[in-house]
């Protein structure tokens, strides 16, 4: 199988882009320069130059692929709303473009790379793919883009019949992650957290290779015109800490840090952003992480897919042993 792919040189794509090398699969990836590229070139994979917005880079890069994979987008929760136009570039226009693309190229099966958090707050129930988003109350806005793009994905499908499949990720971790739930876990493990910020975000956490390889699974089996949920546990951030210390022999903290403290410091909001490992808007930080939770069921895509993401402590462990984050008594 020949496939395009976008987002290859990111967290979630490069993974994609291996295990599809891996398993002898030809990968031509779309790249913005040939130095981002190196390292899926190294892979064997054929460049395509170019990005969302060069819609003729896009359809020539396709040119005798079976297959696509869309997993290029502009993650990033707090950003100033200078960065909202390229974010909204990026998420809802470079859809548009790859899956017109598609169509014209007559491609015979599409990937879509969405987001659990194209469902929003799921104001602590564990949704599934039937979940529709109000439309209102946008806890981000990466979240409002995603899920313009998601339903852009959609109408795609069923109106133009693109031969679409969607999967939705949940929160992502894995060794060379750059995320803001990898900041955290780093300030944690430097011993620069006294409080606990946002202990009762509710997330859902999956190995990184465990993502990819549902990806893969909805390549080869997923149903056209269906969506699955590649989610893993469902946790909240104090859990995923305490998980963290545990496996570490170190100590969670007991305290939360205040969410009124963290609002009275939304004036200086870049300063305390840098200080968390975070982005600059602290306002909308809080607003997609305060009590907020992004719960769904993974059980679809396991019943039809046979996805089995590994359990949290199990892959958090593994991330640490490969970061050499865990000294040689403990990982023992």
């Amino acid at each position: 199988m020949k496939v395009f792919v976008t987002g290859g040189t990111g967290f979630i794509g490069g993974e994609v882009v291996r295990q599809l090398r891996e398993r002898g699969d030809e990968v031509v990836c779309l790249v913005r320069n040939p130095v981002k590229g190196k390292a899926v070139a190294t892979l064997g994979c054929e460049l395509a130059q170019g990005d969302l917005s060069d819609t003729k880079a896009i359809r020539a890069g396709m040119e005798g692929c079976d297959a696509v994979v869309h997993a290029a987008a502009m993650y990033e929760v707090g950003i100033p709303e200078s960065q909202r136009p390229a974010m909204r570039e990026a998420n809802v226009g470079g859809t548009e473009h790859v899956l017109r693309a598609a169509l014209e190229a007559g491609i015979a099966k599409v990937v879509y790379v969405s987001t659990v958090g194209a469902f929003g707050n799921t104001h602590h129930k564990v949704v599934d793919e039937s979940h529709e988003h109000p439309g209102k109350g946008f806890t981000s806005y990466y979240e409002e883009t995603k899920l313009e793009a998601h339903r852009i994905a959609k109408r795609a499908i069923a109106e133009q019949d693109l031969p679409g499949v969607i999967v939705q990720p949940g929160g992502v971790y894995g060794p060379g992650d750059a995320s803001a739930i990898a900041a955290i876990f780093d300030q944690f493990l430097s011993g620069k957290m006294p409080l606990l910020p946002f202990p009762e975000l509710g997330i859902c956490l999956s190995h990184v290779e465990d993502i990819a390889a549902g990806i893969l699974l909805a390549l080869d089996k997923g149903r056209v015109g269906e969506a699955y949920v590649l989610s893993g546990p469902v946790t909240t951030m104090r859990d995923a800490i305490e998980t963290v210390a545990g496996i570490t022999g170190r100590k969670a903290p007991k305290h939360a840090l205040p969410t009124p403290v963290m609002k009275a410091l939304t004036p200086i909001g870049p300063l305390v952003g840098k200080m968390m490992g975070q982005s600059p808007n602290l306002r909308e930080l809080i607003s997609s992480a305060d009590g907020v939770t992004f719960w769904a069921s993974h059980e679809k895509a396991s019943r039809e897919l046979g996805y089995a993401p590994r359990g949290l402590e199990e892959g958090l462990r593994q991330m640490l042993e490969a970061e050499g984050k865990l000294s040689d008594s403990v990982a023992a």
